[in-house]
């Protein structure tokens, strides 16, 4: 910030808050890129979302590497957003200052406030089938195991567990936070390479015998069950390969690779706790290694399922067990839980240790990811509370953790209310979270305009800035990179709302054979109404208090 910027900011501090937020920069960047790395993670999002798309006709790995390649330039849109105002809030402080308050406050608080919240009960049923459903049989708990993995009542437990585990490591600080995904990194990522390594150990004929043996003896399944799953999976439509496919085929399979690889800006709204974060590379080289390292962990991991599972039957069994969990078949699914790749690369030796110690570690990977569900959520809120579009209490800090404990509150309790609707799915509610992803890209979608126009708008803010040597042909990289992730995000968006090729269920298909989800939509256009009333709302209060959020958006935040 220039000299003159920051003495007018100081001057009209009085319009904000307080002079400062209370937040403290903690975090280095390497902490940074872990929370970016477990915010696009391979193993939660990455493979609970990769095994729903067993009906795509695209190669997996084709879409992954273009969608990698792809979403770099937000990287770059974020990367240099934050070197220009490294404050916590991110999306909503940028767009608020370069779009305007009220298109900043609707859009940030929709897509980071009550979005988010319809990601709780997702959260809770990965925690049951990737840990605690796999957990329980392999201490020979098979019917708890079945029963977590399939009652409501267990669903709804989880996802409190998971509410109450988030709220703890949110609350300790993000200091102590830090430590602890640092562990679960590493940690996490051991056990990564125990399963690619188990994965390896074996071929197909050995994984299809010992895939028979352990099913029986831990979930009590017949005879034949490879052959019945390969039938099911047939039957389900499970045709995705690994690699091939035409142009159109792999396009199709970007959004819905966006439901785990969209978010490695995920901790843009962190940065003003976050040491260095006016080094345009530092946040780049973070981010962007996020992506690199979850793509090529990936890749290796695809290897290694072809390996001994065989890319096709994994999709088959994906194909088999979702078909039944979305109704489209009355028929149980043959192999009766999630087929997780690392408990199939756990059945792969006959150690029950070794095989828990598996699981356990692959556990850190939810575990280190949780508080991503509402941690960045909590400082948008903050934001807007210290620039008074909130109620003061909002914005109030524990002097010990330096949280925003009453934002997130504002988290907690409709998270707890949504996974009660999501999961005993009261007036068709777990529909309606298939709009989750839908709406943050739209945030982001206005993110990628605020960058593409910060050079033109906010010139000197610009020029004053890190990023304004960085040019492509004279032109800002800040607006190139805007740009082309503005087109990308409209491509995702377009496919999200009116689904052509009747591949999402999310919005309002075209295409006469695909879901027309105008509940969902309805939905969003109530969250975008509620946030617009509450932005209407305070701005009239705040005026009547004499306080004109005009001239507060003309000013950047104090720190």
């Amino acid at each position: 910030m220039s000299n003159e910027s920051a003495t007018k900011n100081a001057g009209n501090a009085a319009l904000f808050l307080r002079k400062a937020t209370g937040l403290v920069r903690s975090w280095s960047v390497f902490d940074a890129f872990i929370y970016a790395f477990f915010s696009i993670n391979l193993v939660t999002l990455g493979l609970y979302s990769i095994s729903q798309m067993y009906f795509f006709d695209g190669g997996m790995l084709n879409g992954l590497v273009i969608f990698g390649v792809l979403i770099l330039a937000e990287v770059v849109v974020y990367a240099a957003l934050i070197a220009v105002m490294p404050r916590a809030g991110g999306d909503y402080v940028w767009q608020s200052r370069i779009l305007g308050g009220g298109i900043g406050f609707v859009l940030a608080v929709t897509g980071w406030w009550f979005i988010l919240w319809l990601w709780t009960p997702l959260y809770g049923d990965m925690l049951r089938k990737m840990i605690v459903v796999p957990i329980l049989a392999l201490l020979g708990q098979r019917e708890s195991a079945l029963w977590v993995n399939s009652d409501t009542t267990a669903f709804f437990a989880a996802s409190l567990i998971t509410l109450a585990f988030v709220t703890l490591v949110i609350i300790v600080g993000m200091k102590r936070y830090a430590t602890f995904q640092k562990w679960s990194f590493w940690i996490g990522n051991a056990g990564l390479l125990m399963v690619i390594g188990l994965l390896f150990s074996g071929d197909h004929a050995a994984f299809k015998a010992a895939f028979e043996t352990n099913s029986t003896a831990l979930f009590g399944t017949a005879a034949g069950l490879y052959d019945a799953t390969v039938a099911a999976g047939d039957a389900a439509g499970a045709v995705n390969p690994m690699i091939g496919g035409d142009f159109k085929s792999i396009s199709l399979l970007l959004p819905w690779i966006a439901f785990f690889l969209l978010y490695p800006n995920w901790g843009a709204t962190l940065y003003g706790e976050v040491k260095g974060a006016d080094d345009f590379k530092r946040n780049f080289n973070g981010m962007a290694a996020a992506v690199v390292v979850t793509v090529g962990l990936l890749i290796l991991l695809f290897f290694a399922i072809d390996h001994s599972i065989t890319w096709k039957f994994y999709m088959q069994a994906n194909g088999a067990y979702w078909n039944t969990a979305w109704g489209y078949t009355t028929d149980p699914s043959p192999f009766p839980i999630w087929p997780y790749p690392a408990l199939l690369a756990a059945f792969m030796t006959t150690n029950p240790i070794v095989q828990i110690l598996v699981i356990v570690a692959m556990s850190m990977w939810f575990f280190g990811w949780a508080g991503t569900m509402f941690l960045s959520s909590t400082r948008v809120i903050f934001a807007a509370a210290f620039d008074r579009l909130l109620p003061e209490a909002a914005a109030q800090i524990d002097e010990k953790t330096r949280t925003p404990v009453w934002a997130l509150v504002l988290m907690v309790v409709p998270g707890i209310i949504v996974s009660y609707l999501y999961c005993y799915n009261l007036w068709s509610f777990a529909s309606l979270t298939l709009a989750a992803t839908l709406v943050i890209g739209i945030t982001f979608f206005g993110t990628a305009i605020a960058a593409t126009i910060l050079p033109y708008t906010k010139k000197d803010l610009y020029e004053a800035s890190p990023i304004a040597g960085y040019k492509v042909l004279g032109i800002p990289l800040i607006s190139v990179c805007g740009a082309i992730t503005t087109v990308f995000l409209g491509f995702l968006l377009y496919q999200w709302l009116l689904d052509p090729e009747a591949k999402y269920g999310i919005g309002y298909s075209i295409n006469d054979a695909g879901v027309k989800n105008t509940t969902s939509l309805y939905f969003m256009g109530v969250l975008y109404g509620v946030a617009l009333l509450i932005y209407v709302g305070m701005r009239m209060y705040r005026k009547s208090k004499g306080v004109d959020l005009d001239v507060l958006y003309s000013e950047i935040p104090a720190e």
